[in-house]
């Protein structure tokens, strides 16, 4: 089973995605997952894809993002996930 670890630090917003980039770490080696501002809004309840809108829903849900993040992480063996509002649509 792979060491996965989200450090705590605060995502970075790509106004171009909109999404936020969150750090991780796989057995000892960077990573990295992003969300969409649509998974976002659709299963979080942020108002907008503002940076605050986005970042306020993030903070307020980011352990369940993070199960879905690290499930992503173990299926795919990929460093680098973005997660989309369908990977939220059957998580509990």
């Amino acid at each position: 089973m792979k060491q996965i670890l989200f450090p705590p630090d605060e995502p970075t917003y790509c106004a171009a995605g909109p999404l936020l980039q969150c750090g991780a770490s796989i057995d000892g080696s960077c990573a990295s997952y992003a969300i969409t501002a649509e998974a976002l809004e659709d299963h979080f309840g942020a108002r907008s894809c503002r940076s605050d809108d986005l970042l306020s829903a993030f903070h307020v849900h980011r352990g369940d993002i993070e199960k879905v993040a690290r499930s992503l992480f173990e299926q795919t063996g990929a460093k680098d996930i973005t997660l989309h509002s369908g990977h939220f649509r059957f998580a509990n």
